[in-house]
C-alpha cells in the first residue's frame, strides 16, 4: 500500500470514528428525554441510546458510500421491515401504507393485476403459479400453472415477502409489468398488460346429472367467495344435485370469517375452528343449526390446499361430513391479524395456532386425506388453470371423488 493510500485510510477510519462519536454525544442529549417518555409505554430495552446512535452512524455510511442513493423513507421502512423480520417468520411484515391498501383489494376480490394466483414456499422462496385465470391478461399472455415467476419489473420474488412481490406484480390498469417466469427449467420473459380483474373465486358444474353429482371448486377465501358460494350452490341445487365434489386441490387460503361462514351453511351444530394465543386466549368459530346441507360430499386436498382450505377440510374431516382424497395438505395452521398504524402503514403478525374440532394443530404437519391417491391426468393437458374447457373424466381424483360419492347414494 502506497504512502498515500495509507494516509486516505487512516482519514476513513478517524473520520468514521470522529463521526461516530459526535453522532454518539449529540443523540445522547437528544434523545435521552424521549427515550424515557417512550420506554413508560413500551418495552424498549432494546432500543436504547447505543442502538440509536449506531443507526445513525450506518444511515451516514449508506448516503457517503452505497453506491446509490438510498432515501429516507426508504431507511425508515427498512428498519420497520428488520424489527418484524427479527421473529423469522415468513408470515409477519410490516406493510407501507401502499402496500396495505393493496393487500385490501386483494381481499375484497377486486383488484388490477394480470389474473393469477401464486403461492410462495417458505423455505425455496420459489413463487409457484397456482391458477390462471381464463381470459385474463395472464392467460393470453401463455402463462401456465406450475410456472415459477422469477422477477417482475426488476423486482426478484425470492428476495422479498409475497404480498411485497404481487404489489409489483399489479399497478394502474393499461400499464405493463414485464414478469420473467420458468417452465420446465427454461426461462421466459414476457411483458403483460394490467387490467381491472374481479377474482372469481368459485367456479361450479353438475358433473354426473343422472346422478346428481355437482362440482365446486373454491380458488380460494377472499371477501366475496361466501355470496359466490352460496349463488353456486343454489344453482346447482336446483339442477337437482344430491352430492359434491369441493375442490380446495389449489387454494392457498384467505380471510377466516370467509371460510367459516361457508362452514356454517353446509354443517350441522358444532365448532369448525378453535384459535389460541400465546396467553391462551381461545376464539371459537361456529355452525348452527340455521342452515346445512345434507348432501354427500368430497373434498379434493393437495399440497397446495392451504391455511383457510385447511380449516375447511379439518372441520369436513372431524365432522365425519365428508370423504377427503388426495394429498397431504400443506400444513399452515397458524393465523395472521393485521394492525393499521397511524400513518397507514400496517404491521400483520402470526397471532394464533388453530385447532380443527379434535383439537387438532396441523401446522407444519398438513391434513392427510382419508383416501390418498396421487393426481394424474390422462388427457392431453392437465391443469385447473381453465375449468371451463378441462375434461374431468381424465382426472383421477375427480373420477375416484365420483366413484366414492355413487357409494354413498347408493346406500342413503
Amino acid at each position: 500500500m502506497s504512502d498515500k493510500e495509507k494516509a486516505s485510510s487512516s482519514d476513513f477510519k478517524k473520520g468514521i470514528l470522529a463521526g461516530a462519536i459526535g453522532v454518539l454525544v449529540f443523540l445522547a442529549a437528544l434523545l435521552t428525554g424521549a427515550y424515557l417518555i417512550l420506554g413508560k409505554a413500551f418495552d424498549l430495552d432494546f432500543l436504547n441510546i447505543r442502538s440509536i446512535a449506531k443507526v445513525k452512524v450506518i444511515s451516514g455510511l449508506i448516503d457517503k458510500y452505497y453506491y446509490k442513493d438510498i432515501s429516507d423513507k426508504d431507511k425508515e421502512t427498512g428498519v420497520y421491515r428488520g424489527l418484524v423480520g427479527a421473529m423469522d417468520d415468513p408470515y409477519s411484515e410490516y406493510l407501507t401504507s401502499a402496500e396495505y391498501k393493496k393487500m385490501q383489494q386483494e381481499t375484497s376480490g377486486k383488484y388490477t393485476g394480470i389474473g393469477i394466483s401464486v403461492t410462495k414456499d417458505a423455505s425455496s422462496g420459489k413463487v409457484k403459479v397456482v391458477r390462471v385465470f381464463s381470459g385474463s391478461p395472464a392467460d393470453r399472455a401463455g402463462l401456465k400453472k406450475g410456472d415459477y415467476i422469477i422477477a417482475c419489473d426488476g423486482y426478484i420474488a425470492s428476495d422479498m415477502s409475497l404480498s411485497d412481490f404481487t404489489g409489483h406484480i399489479k399497478g394502474r390498469a393499461g400499464s405493463k409489468v414485464n414478469v420473467v417466469y420458468s417452465r420446465s427449467g427454461v426461462r421466459k420473459k414476457v411483458s403483460i398488460r394490467r387490467e381491472k380483474l374481479t377474482s372469481q373465486s368459485v367456479w361450479g358444474r353438475m358433473l354426473d346429472k343422472e346422478h346428481g353429482i355437482g362440482y365446486i371448486n373454491i380458488a380460494e377465501f377472499n371477501g366475496t367467495t361466501a355470496k359466490e358460494f352460496e349463488k353456486e350452490l343454489k344453482s346447482l341445487k336446483g339442477e337437482g344435485m344430491k352430492a359434491v365434489i369441493y375442490d380446495l386441490r389449489e387454494n392457498p387460503g384467505g380471510l377466516v370469517d370467509s371460510v367459516t361462514r361457508i362452514l356454517d351453511d353446509i354443517l350441522p351444530k358444532g365448532t369448525t375452528v378453535c384459535m389460541m394465543d400465546k396467553n391462551g386466549k381461545k376464539t371459537t368459530f361456529s355452525s348452527d343449526d340455521k342452515k346445512q346441507e345434507k348432501l354427500a360430499t368430497v373434498v379434493l386436498v393437495s399440497g397446495d390446499t392451504a391455511s383457510a382450505a385447511e380449516i375447511f377440510s379439518g372441520a369436513v374431516r372431524d365432522f365425519k361430513y365428508g370423504t377427503l382424497i388426495g394429498t397431504r395438505t400443506f400444513g399452515k395452521g397458524i393465523v395472521q391479524q393485521e394492525f393499521t398504524l397511524g400513518d397507514g402503514s400496517a404491521v400483520k403478525l402470526t397471532v394464533e395456532r388453530y385447532f380443527t374440532p379434535d383439537g387438532e394443530c396441523i401446522h407444519k404437519k398438513g391434513i392427510k386425506p382419508d383416501i390418498v391417491l396421487k393426481y394424474r391426468y390422462s388427457g392431453d393437458r392437465a391443469g385447473l388453470d381453465d375449468l371451463s374447457d378441462y375434461d374431468f373424466s381424465k382426472d383421477n381424483q375427480v373420477q375416484k371423488g365420483i366413484s366414492v360419492l355413487l357409494g354413498k347414494l347408493l346406500y342413503q
